[in-house]
């Protein structure tokens, strides 16, 4: 294990990888500064630039970009009271009075030490848990893996925190949309409404579309934030001893319910940090300090978030299967690389597998070197009004979904998925539960169908090989906890009622 990783740090050390592993890591803390943008729409835009990279540093890059959002995230919450990613919501409940009471310093140097500490312990369970879960995954065959995108398309739709209904909507949406063009098998043409789609619709194309080009539409009608007059001073910054102390266990608690929730797919760094807030507030011998700038209220749930975004990794290396919408672009650049996602990706491309890992390790550092004196930077990206960044970013949008295909069909698709996309959010249709229907739809497809063909057509075999069994009893299960928390949650409200 020590060997396979000191084979990540030596292709991450190289200094080309290097510096795509700092420029990932810096326009993930960029994009996670600007609030409302997010890790997502970013990657998205990225995808394009991956066509020109190896997949090692593609993987690099996209990754810094995922995990540097969330150290950026909580720059805007402390300082504006804005969440700049969905994680960071939490972090506005301690890190803003902070900022009123001129302990702004202070908040910022504790998130980024939370979020590193985070991170490392993150990358450590990734570390350990990735030869266990590749031998596991090695065993595989095609009802297993059938089974495994069926629990991890319900665990998209049913744990989260709008509507479950919406969200199976969403997937089986999803799902429609990567059926159109040719089936793989038989070669026959599937709602084909014009040549052009003969070969699908673009990945690219629906995740800058419903991501990118909807979140301008839904911004550009908003007034920027004004951005927050500033000064810190180096001695502020520094906690007090008996602060330093207080942090020690909620920064540990958070790690670990950070890794265990990042681990699971569907949930995701936000819940993660839900969870460790509640947890830390829950615990705390003082939780009447909570929501008036209490340290450990700040340090649970950006410990939690950053531990979140590393194990999250988990099953996307070892089984190919995405946690959530970021892990599905990352799975999708990798296709887009020519590499196949899942168990063999450690027997066939180790450097990529391990360098993709260390970088993590490379990726934290960097952050946490960069994150305190590039504060007055952010300051100042804060203070530029978007709506005059919009016009570029549509053009470099247009140009990077034409250069993959060379189709104008696609730029087509792009701008009206950015208009279906927008139009979702409105309605709070959430557009992240259709990027993992498109991508883990023809996986659930090809292996359901070679298990049919493998096993003469008999449903069973699910139930009968062991593996595959529990993934069952664990979709049932899953279905049955939803079902009983909608109906006590219906209970409670009717309860509330005068």
């Amino acid at each position: 294990m020590i060997d396979q990783f000191l084979l990540g740090l030596s292709v991450v050390m190289q200094p080309h990888i290097l510096m795509y592993a700092f420029i990932g890591v810096f326009i993930g803390q960029l994009i996670g500064v600007l609030p409302g943008v997010g890790a997502i729409t970013a990657i998205s835009l990225l995808l394009p630039v991956t066509f020109y990279l190896d997949a090692t540093t593609s993987m690099i890059m996209l990754g810094g970009i995922y995990y540097g959002s969330q150290y950026g995230g909580s720059i805007a919450s402390i300082l504006l009271n804005l969440p700049g990613t969905p994680s960071s919501v939490v972090t506005c409940l301690e890190g803003y009075p902070l900022s009123q009471n001129n302990r702004a310093g202070l908040a910022l140097f504790v998130a980024a030490f939370s979020s590193f500490v985070g991170g490392m312990v993150g990358v450590a369970i990734l570390v350990l848990a990735a030869i266990p879960m590749t031998i596991i995954a090695l065993r595989f065959g095609a009802p297993e893996y059938a089974m495994l995108v069926i629990l991890g398309l319900l665990a998209a739709s049913l744990i989260g925190t709008g509507s479950q209904i919406r969200s199976f909507a969403m997937v089986v949406m999803g799902v429609a949309l990567g059926l159109v063009g040719a089936d793989q098998t038989t070669g026959y043409y599937r709602f084909v409404a014009m040549p052009e789609l003969a070969d699908g619709i673009s990945l690219v194309s629906l995740a800058m579309g419903l991501f990118g080009v909807s979140e301008i539409i839904r911004n550009a009608a908003y007034k920027s934030p004004a951005g927050p007059a500033l000064s810190i001073r180096m001695r502020d910054v520094i906690p007090t001893k008996a602060e330093a102390r207080s942090l020690v266990f909620p920064i540990l608690r958070g790690s670990s319910i950070g890794s265990f929730f990042g681990a699971l797919p569907g949930t995701g760094a936000a819940i993660a940090s839900f969870m460790a807030y509640a947890m830390e507030k829950r615990f705390s011998r003082t939780p009447e300090k909570f929501g008036k700038g209490h340290l450990p209220g700040l340090a649970a749930p950006e410990s939690a978030n950053n531990a979140a975004a590393q194990t999250g990794f988990i099953p996307t290396l070892t089984l190919g299967i995405p946690g959530d919408a970021v892990m599905a672009l990352i799975i999708g650049a990798l296709i887009l690389n020519g590499i196949i996602p899942g168990p063999r990706l450690m027997v066939d491309q180790p450097e990529l597998f391990w360098g993709v890992i260390a970088s993590f390790f490379v990726g934290n550092i960097i952050l946490l070197l960069i994150n305190i004196p590039l504060i007055r930077l952010w300051v100042l990206l804060l203070r530029i009004p978007y709506q005059k960044l919009y016009p570029v970013i549509i053009v470099m949008i247009c140009v990077g979904v034409y250069s993959h295909r060379t189709s104008v069909t696609d730029v087509v698709l792009t701008l009206a998925f950015g208009v279906l996309g927008y139009l979702m959010k409105n309605y709070r249709f959430e557009p992240a539960p259709v990027l993992l229907g498109f991508v883990l739809g023809p996986l659930l497809e090809d292996n359901f169908r070679r298990a049919m063909l493998i096993y003469r057509g008999d449903f069973m075999i699910f139930l009968t090989r062991p593996i595959s069994a529990i993934l069952v009893a664990c979709s049932v299960g899953l279905v049955v906890f939803a079902i009983w928390s909608g109906i006590s949650a219906r209970r409670k409200n009717v309860r509330s009622l005068p």
